[in-house]
């Protein structure tokens, strides 16, 4: 009998359970829309921060970006990391508060699309319904990037089928998601948040003692001979380990323009709106920017101490599973440095727990798009427009066949082994970052934006963001958030310049400054 392998097992059908009970647990507490998609408005700091952060990671922290180290990205990665600590602390500190106090003020508006719809008064509803297309859309690639981690992560560690692996994460994700709402997915994701933290900073620690301390680590990865491996597995291994020399400013611009995606991420800035009070704001964002900055040293650390550690087990990464040269055997896909090097620093059961943060960081980040999503159809699309009157009941009902719907579509996408978690996501969160995000600017402090302003902003940025991503070469391979993003944000201003103010829009607004 294999007794490491029921060990992980063992741990990780614990983590499964806890977060399935969590959900049934809440499912009672949804009697209104409010409830189920905003948790009344009465979630602390310490969750909302910790929940937003967990929701916002992702797989990608721990396997897209430790991949990224290990293949020799540790320049794009630090930019990275940069960009997006940066474009938290400004969300938390320019977006939290002001979205907070005007999305009570205009409507009680509980979704992103209703919010917009209600401070720009849109009689129309074309508003609210590209907003949703782009939600829905942009969401569904996001979370096929949680569903391939999933996979993924279940391949590594307990050698199943890739598809098995995504049955499994799409069951699961789908219990508690359906039938706890929101306050399931901030409990949940609080406590993913936590497992995901004390994960990348313990096995940080470990892995660099192993290594003899901070400055024999330092000098193992230094030393990494990339020519002497590659001789034993070939040039594409070569080609993997040996970092570009040069980065060029638009491969930095193109790294730090991801903290753009944080002004305009639906499932990351509808925490603010869910937030108990505006008074705790402060204290959440320091939990939040906490976190992030201590999560991101952890997952550098363990990207790059990851070549030398990994090699002094024998193991390396980027090839066909199972290749054994010279006592050094390769494990395949290096998105999963994490999940490798912890079966090799802990026992079995441990080593399980701090894996489940892996599962954790895809099942937290896609509930939250899967809640959003299945939102804006609901409230924003059914009662909004097709059925006004619509009971709360029926909204619950819509949005929760949406939530199944969704996963459905985002697992077809994620059907493909080869998926690149990292890709996936880069897709995504331009998309939202160029769309929303110059409208939720706008919104909050610019009077003067129009419903007509806003439509053209979320139609430009949007298109140019998807036409971006199909070409390359040139000024193409600079990342297509930033482009989308200045086009959303000019045409928004232009338009909005050049048609007719809403006088009770622009009484509305003032009010809401100066209370």
């Amino acid at each position: 009998m294999d007794w490491t392998l029921i060990a992980k097992i063992s741990a990780f059908v614990l983590y499964l359970g806890v977060m399935i009970y969590v959900g049934l647990s809440n499912a009672s507490k949804n009697n209104t829309s409010s409830d189920f998609f905003l948790g009344g408005r009465n979630v602390g700091p310490w969750v909302t921060a910790l929940s937003a952060e967990a929701s916002d990671s992702s797989a990608w922290l721990l396997m897209g970006l430790p991949g990224l180290c290990y293949l020799g990205g540790v320049k794009e990665t630090f930019w990275t990391a940069l960009g997006l600590c940066v474009g938290t602390y400004i969300s938390w500190l320019f977006v939290a508060k002001p979205l907070r106090k005007c999305s009570v003020s205009f409507g009680d508006s509980i979704t992103i699309p209703e919010f917009f719809k209600n401070r720009l008064n849109d009689k129309s509803n074309l508003l609210s319904v590209i907003s949703v297309i782009l939600i829905v859309f942009f969401f569904t690639i996001y979370t096929a990037s949680g569903f391939v981690a999933c996979a993924k992560l279940f391949n590594s560690v307990f050698g199943l089928p890739y598809h098995a692996g995504l049955a499994i994460g799409l069951v699961v994700i789908l219990c508690y998601t359906i039938t706890g709402g929101y306050i399931a997915v901030c409990t949940t994701d609080f406590i993913q948040g936590a497992l995901i933290f004390f994960a990348i900073v313990i096995s940080g620690i470990i892995a660099v003692i192993s290594l003899g301390g901070p400055s024999a680590a330092l000098a193992s990865v230094q030393s990494f001979d990339a020519n002497a491996v590659a001789g034993k597995f070939g040039e594409t291994l070569k080609n993997a380990f040996v970092a570009n020399k040069s980065y060029s400013a638009m491969n930095i611009v193109s790294a730090l323009a991801w903290g753009l995606g944080y002004l305009g991420m639906p499932h990351i800035i509808v925490r603010f709106m869910g937030i108990d009070s505006p008074e705790s704001i402060t204290k959440a964002r320091r939990i939040g920017i906490s976190w992030m900055v201590i999560s991101y040293i952890g997952t550098f650390v363990i990207g790059t101490v990851g070549t030398a550690f990994l090699l002094k087990h024998g193991i390396v990464l980027g090839l066909d599973a199972g290749t054994v040269v010279e006592g050094v055997k390769a494990t395949g896909d290096a998105e999963t440095i994490f999940s490798v090097t912890m079966q090799n620093i802990y026992p079995a059961f441990i080593a399980g727990i701090f894996l489940c943060a892996i599962l954790a960081a895809s099942m937290s980040t896609a509930d939250s798009q899967l809640l959003s999503a299945s939102s804006a159809v609901g409230q924003d699309i059914f009662k909004g427009i097709i059925k006004k009157n619509a009971s709360e009941k029926e909204v619950l009902n819509v949005s929760r066949f949406t939530v199944f719907l969704i996963a459905l579509i985002a697992l077809l996408l994620s059907l493909n082994p080869n998926s690149s978690i990292f890709g996936l996501v880069s897709y995504a969160w331009a998309g939202f970052g160029a769309t929303f995000g110059p409208l939720v600017l706008l919104s909050l402090y610019w009077r003067g934006l129009t419903a007509k302003g806003a439509i053209a902003g979320l139609i430009g940025g949007g298109v140019v963001v998807v036409i971006w991503h199909k070409l390359s070469g040139g000024i193409f391979n600079l990342y297509e958030i930033v482009p989308g993003f200045v086009v959303c944000l000019v045409l928004a201003v232009v338009v909005s310049l050049i048609t007719k103010k809403d006088k009770n829009v622009l009484e509305q607004f003032d009010a809401y400054k100066k209370a």
